[in-house]
Order: C-alpha cells, then structure tokens, then sequence
C-alpha cells in the first residue's frame, strides 16, 4: 500500500539532492569566475597603486599618467546626482504611497515608473545628449552628466523608496492616527524614521550603480584626457569609469596595467558605499526594534 508513497518520496529527495549540487555547482563557478577576475585584476593593478598614481593626471607617458581628475569628477557627478535624485525620488514615492489616488492614471505611471527601472542606461545617455547638452545648452558638463544619471537612477530610487515605506507596520501608522496625528505628522514622525534604513540602502545602492556606469557618460561627452580638477558645474569632466575604458584600449601593456590599478580604486569606492549602506541599514534597524 505505501511502495508508490515510498517510490515518490525516494524519487522527490534524489532530485532534491541533484538541484542542490547543480546549484551549488552554479555558484561555485561564478565564484571561481570571479575569483579570477579578481587576482587577475590585483596582478596586474598593484604595482602601479601608490600615491603619485592617485595624485597624477592624465598623461601620454604611462609613467606620469594618474586618476586624480577621474577620481575628483566621479565624487563631484556622484554628488550631484544624488543632490537631483534623492529628493525627488522620496518626494515621489511617498506622494505614489500616500497622495495618490487608486485610479488608472496613477497604476500607469506606477507601471511605467518599474519599467523605468529595467530602460538600458544608453537611453538615458542619448536623453541626456538630446535635452541637457543640446536643448538646455549645459554642453558636456558636469551638470549635463549629472542630471542625466539622476533620470538613470530616479526610478530605481522611486522604488526601492516605496518598498522601505511600504515595510513600516499599519498598526504604527493607524495609531499614529488614532493618538490625533494628521497625514503629514504620520509621514514625517513615524514613517519615514521606520523607513530610513531602507530608503538610505535603496539609495546608496542606486549611486553604486550610477558610479560605475559608462555608456551614458560617453554619450553626454565625458572627456577621456583631462589635466585640470573641475570647479564649476558647467566645466567639462571625467569619471573612472571613462578612464578604464580608455586605458584599456591602448595596445601598450602599460596602460593596460594602469586601467587595472583604477579598477582597484573604483572597487574600493563601491565597497566602502556599499558598507555604509549595510551599517546605516543595521543602525536604523536597530532603532526600530527599540
């Protein structure tokens, strides 16, 4: 009566015993893929990984040559974009949370907002092209690159913003209301303190994103041989990211080299915004268990 139970029973835990291996053996292999990367990457990178390398600009002369200009310009784009983002996104996420009203018109631009999320980054660059630095006139600016990864990473911000609104517990928000609060005293004393770790996280993951970006940058008009640190938003500018990939099309082995020693600094710089957002997300964490 029980061998056809017995039979499947045997049948499910031997599958379950080759999915786990093939699994395992999916994430071993990216590991191992990546662990390669990795010393292939630190190989060739920490010789050239000094002080000069760090303080230098461009240069023909591969021994001259350093990333003081791409690194300044990536932390001023960086900065700037998340000065144009952050604001709007949280304001736009929690008037969609909040303010909205349930009709069609508002589930359309919920939708388009998440499709948004998946547009490759090179329509944001031919945006940016068309509107900031022909139409407005910013030229290839900081300003243009800037305002051009804002749009990239707006409606990224958007939704992980409402998702961090959305974990805060209705039984807080009803009786917030209850004690008397109005809607905005609700917002601003209950749910976004509750909320923050995951909007800050959401956040700083989306610049992570927007640092190491290439093709909008290119489209926009990133230089690729800049000897001079930028002051202005109007001034022009480069990133990490555009000098890895220039360095990395030169046929000289040197410069090859170099573009790995930046690789190391540009993952340095993710790592280190990357455990700020797991710290802010444990502090804030923290604070709402208490």
């Amino acid at each position: 009566m029980n061998r056809p139970n017995s039979r499947r029973s045997a049948y499910r835990r031997q599958m379950d015993r080759w999915f786990h291996a093939i699994f395992l053996g999916a994430v071993g292999l990216a590991v191992a893929a990546l662990g390669l990367l990795l010393w292939q990457v630190l190989k060739d990178g920490l010789s050239h990984l000094d002080w000069q390398f760090l303080t230098s600009y461009a240069s023909r002369r591969w021994q001259q040559a350093g990333i003081m200009a791409p690194l300044a310009g990536s932390f001023y784009v960086m900065g700037l974009t998340a000065l144009f983002a952050l604001p709007l996104g949280l304001a736009a996420a929690i008037h969609l949370e909040f303010y909205a009203k349930e009709n069609w018109f508002n589930r359309l631009i919920q939708t388009n907002i998440a499709n948004l999320a998946g547009v490759p980054s090179i329509v944001y660059g031919l945006f940016g092209l068309a509107i900031f630095v022909r139409y407005l006139g910013f030229d290839r600016s900081i300003l243009s690159a800037s305002l051009t990864m804002a749009f990239l990473i707006l409606p990224v911000v958007i939704v992980n913003t409402q998702e961090a609104l959305r974990t805060v517990p209705q039984t807080i928000i009803q009786g917030a209301y209850a004690m008397g609060a109005t809607k905005w005293q609700v917002i601003r004393t209950v749910v976004l303190p509750a909320a923050m770790g995951g909007i800050m996280t959401g956040a700083i993951l989306a610049l992570s994103r927007a640092l190491g970006e290439t093709a909008p940058l290119i489209t926009v008009g990133a230089w690729v041989f800049l000897t001079y640190l930028p002051v202005s938003p109007l001034d022009g500018f480069t990133v990490l990211p555009i000098q890895i990939w220039y360095w990395s099309g030169m046929p000289q082995a040197e410069f090859q080299s170099l573009a790995a020693s930046a690789i190391i600094v540009l993952l340095i710089v993710l790592l280190t915004m990357n455990s700020v957002a797991i710290v802010l997300r444990n502090k804030y964490q923290r604070k709402a268990e208490w």
